[in-house]
């Protein structure tokens, strides 16, 4: 039996009067239904609408049964990884440039809503990495990243070297621009523009792509989601550890970055019937002539 929705979390991007105006469509739409409309605390104030019910990332949680995002990918990203660790499905509409996550046009606002909230809809879940930074016993750094974790050269230019290692076995040192370790989900982003390849989101798996390497041989990897990656940082003046290009932490030589599957996963809902492939030909223009 699909689950019934009564209180709905409506999350915007900031700063865009095109969010705005649908946020509160939104709300308007949901009250017609008799249902709860919910915003976040940020999105209440950016869009100057207090009359509404807010409350912050923690409360949405445990309150709603949904959440829907306004914006683009990179909205979606960051509200992931904050509702990560609670049960609430998120359902995306799209406000951005190629919108792998939040896949609903605005155009599509009033059907696909009200046809999900009837109980038509698709789910999908999608696993996280958690990501730890150390600097010999300490911890610079614990969090979670739902596309990617990237090590690269920071703003020197120089090439960068490091170690890494899967399930304690050695597996080589490199020099290079960095190194990107995605998920399913990241494998279409920066994981993709380096030369990686597409991972379907059911694959349990993790995608390792250098960031053009200082060799003729090195290839993309793609190893088991459940093994635990360990780079070690061996020289690298200006090196900046980026967690889905959104959490940006300054490294130095001897910091290690600690890589494997979280126990959290995220929950999206997705109008009925929506495919893989059928995204990937549109996002990517597969197909289409020049």
């Amino acid at each position: 039996m699909r689950k019934r929705f009564h209180t709905i979390a409506l999350i915007g991007k900031y700063q865009s009067a095109e969010v705005r105006a649908l946020l509160l469509k939104l709300a308007h739409l949901l009250r017609e239904r008799n249902l709860t409309p919910l915003l976040d605390t940020d999105t209440a104030r950016n869009i100057g609408h207090t009359h509404l019910l807010s409350t912050d990332l923690v409360q949405i949680g445990q309150q709603a049964d949904l959440a829907i995002i306004v914006g683009g990918d990179g909205t979606m990203l960051n509200i992931a990884r904050q509702l990560s660790g609670s049960n609430v499905p998120l359902l995306g509409i799209n406000q951005g440039r190629l919108g792998f996550l939040t896949d609903i046009s605005a155009k599509q606002t009033d059907k696909v809503v009200n046809a999900i909230l009837d109980g038509e809809y698709d789910i999908e879940r999608r696993f996280l990495l958690d990501v730890t930074i150390k600097r010999g016993r300490h911890k610079l750094y614990h969090g979670c990243a739902l596309n990617d974790v990237t090590l690269n050269r920071g703003s020197s230019g120089r090439l960068i070297e490091y170690e890494i290692e899967v399930d304690g076995h050695y597996v080589y040192c490199q020099r290079s621009d960095g190194v990107v370790v995605a998920t399913p989900t990241g494998s279409t982003a920066y994981a993709l523009s380096a030369g990686g390849p597409i991972l379907h989101p059911s694959l349990s798996a993790v995608a390792i792509v250098p960031i053009c390497p200082h060799t003729l041989t090195d290839r993309p990897i793609v190893i088991n989601s459940a093994a635990h990656i360990r780079i070690l940082l061996n020289s690298g003046d200006g090196a900046v550890v980026h967690v889905d290009g959104q959490i940006h932490l300054d490294v130095v030589d001897g910091d290690c970055l600690f890589i494997h599957r979280s126990r959290h996963m995220v929950t999206f809902l997705h109008p009925k019937g929506t495919n893989h492939y059928d995204t990937l030909r549109e996002k990517l223009h597969w197909g289409q002539k020049l």
